[in-house]
């Protein structure tokens, strides 16, 4: 049995992991579970520790938490040829960093706002509301356009997937898919660079392994 577990919840950002893993080519086994009313299942909670969110890696003995921390772990340890994060004070370790911590920092307390919006606010105009927090959502994937356009590839730093791809695609795809604050606008761009890294053979391997979706 692999030493690495992947607690994966469907519809959550546990397929960023799984498809490091996949990048990284290192054996692991998937604990899914599909969500009931909104949440993980308890036995998945108790097992797994921490706040009872998804994804959790555990690696030996050792349990970790929050995707992003998972993501630098992952490749501090098993990514020795520095190809998904360069070593540290590499210049290039810290543009890759911007992105992993702005895929949740960002891209996704923005877009978040507007999900909670929809299913929390009781009263007052949720359009009105929503409306408000799309102006951040669309500053952000204005952003995004451009850096893309920076970039020497088809990924955020060159041509092959970093950890920058690994945290960004899926709130990439989290907004786009259910329309949190795109108001039908259409970045070209950043569609495309959802299609390209969802078209790697490592994302769609982990696809398959894990069943994701949105």
């Amino acid at each position: 049995m692999s030493p690495i577990t992947l607690y994966f919840l469907q519809a959550s950002r546990s397929n960023r992991i799984a498809w490091l893993l996949e990048e990284l080519g290192v054996d692991y086994e998937v604990k899914a579970a599909e969500r009931e009313g909104q949440k993980a299942p308890q036995w998945m909670k108790d097992e797994a520790g921490g706040l009872g969110k998804f994804p959790v890696l555990k690696d030996g003995e050792v349990f970790l938490y929050e995707s992003g921390n998972i993501t630098e772990y992952l490749c501090d340890k098993y990514d020795t040829e520095h190809r998904l994060l360069p070593p540290l004070g590499d210049p290039k370790r810290y543009q890759i960093l911007q992105w992993v911590h702005a895929a949740e920092a960002t891209y996704m307390l923005h877009s978040l706002a507007i999900l909670y919006a929809r299913w929390n606010q009781k009263g007052g105009d949720v359009a009105a509301t929503e409306a408000g927090l799309a102006v951040n959502v669309q500053k952000d994937l204005d952003y995004l356009a451009s850096e893309l356009g920076k970039s020497k590839g088809k990924f955020l730093v060159g041509d092959s997937p970093t950890a920058a791809d690994v945290m960004m695609e899926f709130s990439v795809d989290f907004i786009l898919t259910r329309e949190l604050g795109t108001k039908g606008k259409q970045w070209e761009s950043v569609d495309q660079y959802r299609k390209e890294c969802q078209g790697t053979a490592s994302w769609k391997k982990a696809q398959k392994k894990t069943g994701h979706r949105l």
